[in-house]
């Protein structure tokens, strides 16, 4: 006789790879990504349960199902809370030479559709390359699922040789942005030294290095050249807090 049901769906071995994922992170008490993959190996669970027929199965499933549903809304209303409080704090160390921390990796589970204001705090956006770290980070709130309307940058002014580099740059930035409906707003400050990046929906980023925390790459034909996640990193720290009010930096 055909077997059916978890054994032999092909969905159900990503479903147990991602819970197992799931607990091994709650048991670390990181409890922000152990629900996103407790969310991703529910949905991949559901998906087997439709296509099993066997009731013995469909109800262990279910039961499984549940006690995964109870433990993610647990966690939801524990990070709720926490963020209510104004007391979440995550550190991320980025270790030298270190891969995988491109912009979308560091940010993609703090940005959703209810962020449409962003500030960013970085005395760096001067130099060439500062330039297109800056370019890469609004392409991604581009990308994303948010709805970005209007970014404001706070920087200091190079008032060297490369002034007007880092002038016709931000400029040309923000007129790229403007073709898809989002604003630029750039100031600047002698003072400034803190790295901050802050979204609306409450969450706030501190990066040691601000968004410079990417190496050189070896040549142009490079891996990493081109995607940020195989780029090498410098040692820096990122510090991910949310508040209620996110206001203007």
């Amino acid at each position: 006789m055909a077997k059916s049901g978890l054994g032999r769906e092909p969905d159900s071995s990503a479903a147990v790879t991602v819970l197992s994922r799931a607990v091994e992170l709650d048991s670390e008490s990181r409890y922000q990504p152990a629900l996103v993959c407790y969310q991703e190996g529910i949905d991949l669970l559901l998906q087997v349960l439709r296509g099993t027929k066997d009731p013995a199965k469909r109800c262990s499933l279910r039961e499984k199902i549940s006690g995964y549903m109870d433990r993610a809304e647990n966690i939801k209303k524990y990070l709720d809370q926490v963020k209510e409080d104004g007391k979440y704090h995550k550190q991320i160390k980025i270790e030298e030479n270190a891969t995988g921390f491109s912009y979308e990796s560091l940010f993609q589970e703090y940005l959703n559709e209810t962020v449409t204001e962003v500030w960013i705090e970085d005395p760096y956006i001067r130099q060439t390359h500062q330039l297109y770290n800056f370019l890469r980070f609004c392409e991604m709130l581009i990308k994303r699922p948010c709805k970005v309307k209007t970014i404001h940058l706070l920087t200091s002014l190079d008032e060297g040789i490369g002034n007007m580099q880092q002038s016709s740059g931000l400029k040309e930035i923000k007129e790229s942005l403007r073709n898809h409906g989002v604003l630029l707003e750039v100031e600047y400050s002698s003072s400034i030294h803190d790295r901050e990046i802050r979204f609306n929906n409450g969450w706030m980023i501190k990066i040691g290095r601000g968004l410079d925390y990417f190496k050189k790459p070896q040549g142009r034909f490079s891996l990493g050249y081109c995607d940020f996640d195989l780029r090498p990193c410098h040692e820096t720290t990122v510090d991910i807090f949310h508040t209620t009010h996110t206001k203007k930096i």
